[in-house]
């Protein structure tokens, strides 16, 4: 196998060709978590694997709470199933409140700190089924807690990984905090064995070919952890050495040995490459010059991908009616090429339900 087809088969595990999955839940589900920080492009990341969905629908699975956006994995936001949210919750929570102790104490925030706001949140949410970021803040700045310098993102990310809060829905286009509890109702608890395994042959079966250390890394958990989580499920995997690193593959993976051309246009902090450690299958060594292109101090931009690789980047502007894209690929398509990278535009422009314009540079408006 060479890293070609580790960036095919990757198309094929994540769903971005062939898709199994119909519906904004059954895709999050699918890929266990998706990172999503950047709210309005993450839901492109899944709009992008369920073909013929609408921003809409994405934005109605997450109002009706079967699609979750909180804090886990890494201190950052993920879209998860609400089936999925207290056991992950569980699971990766210890890390990330060990990893932000050093900034909480230059901000002083303590444990009786996080507990007096997490009692504040839930009681201002107490008779209510939302409120705004602003309105929660006011609740904790009132009660005496500070807020500045940046602490407010701690105190509500903290009561996210506590299980207090979560989204609510979104009311007049701007986004909303509920409390977890009353979104989604506690599941059957896991033991830390059922939850290991679990997230282990999860994420092997959506990303696949994937490394343990790709593994470790998307995961957030400690190197313990992963060595029994991937001893738990190695049995349903085969090894494979490739270069210098090991590929875990399921043992009963189809693959597909006819290629079609495929492009892509996916958001910035896309599963199809923040997944992995070693991104060299998607990002070849001849892209180096366009690294910081690509993402820069760990900001990842959108990107244009042509048959698993990366070919470029692209920026969109959304107006009332329209969308625009600026196209840039970083050399020039073949005229084949370019029709598929215009039709993957056109497909972002239905999925807002916009008409769009595309800006291309090196690309023959067609």
């Amino acid at each position: 196998m060479k890293m070609n087809d580790i960036a095919f088969m990757r198309l094929a595990s994540q769903q971005l060709v062939r898709t199994k999955c119909s519906t904004p839940k059954e895709i999050v589900s699918w890929m266990v978590a998706m990172q999503a920080q950047d709210f309005p492009m993450a839901r492109w990341a899944i709009g992008n694997r369920v073909p013929g969905s609408t921003d809409m629908d994405v934005l109605m699975a997450l109002d009706e709470g079967k699609v979750i956006r909180t804090h886990l994995l890494r201190p950052t936001w993920h879209f998860v199933a609400a089936e999925d949210v207290y056991w992950l919750l569980e699971r990766t929570a210890p890390q990330i409140r060990a990893g932000q102790k050093a900034r909480e104490r230059q901000l002083e925030l303590t444990e009786a700190v996080y507990a007096k706001c997490n009692s504040v949140i839930e009681n201002s949410l107490k008779d209510v089924d939302y409120l705004t970021r602003e309105q929660l803040l006011d609740a904790v700045q009132r009660a005496g807690i500070a807020i500045d310098q940046n602490r407010s993102a701690h105190l509500l990310m903290r009561a996210e990984v506590d299980q207090v809060l979560c989204n609510g829905p979104i009311k007049s286009g701007r986004p909303t905090y509920a409390l977890l509890r009353r979104r989604v109702p506690e599941a059957k608890r896991l033991t830390k064995e059922e939850a290991l395994a679990k997230l282990a042959q999860r994420y092997l079966y959506s990303r696949c070919p994937a490394t343990q250390q790709d593994f470790t890394w998307w995961s957030g958990l400690p190197a313990g952890d992963v060595r029994q989580a991937m001893d738990l499920v190695k049995s349903d995997f085969l090894p494979e050495k490739i270069q210098e690193h090991t590929y875990w593959i399921p043992n009963n993976l189809s693959i597909h040995s006819q290629r079609e051309l495929d492009t892509h246009l996916l958001p910035p902090f896309d599963e199809f490459i923040v997944s992995y450690t070693w991104r060299s299958a998607a990002i070849p060594a001849e892209l180096e010059t366009h690294m910081k292109e690509i993402s820069d101090r760990g900001v990842f931009r959108p990107i244009i991908v042509v048959n698993g690789q990366v070919a470029g980047i692209w920026k969109r502007t959304i107006q009332k009616d329209k969308v625009i894209i600026e196209l840039q690929p970083f050399k020039p398509l073949s005229h084949s090429l370019q029709k598929l990278v215009i039709t993957a535009a056109r497909q972002y422009g239905s999925f807002l339900d916009k008409a769009i314009n595309i800006n291309p540079q090196g690309i023959t408006p067609i």
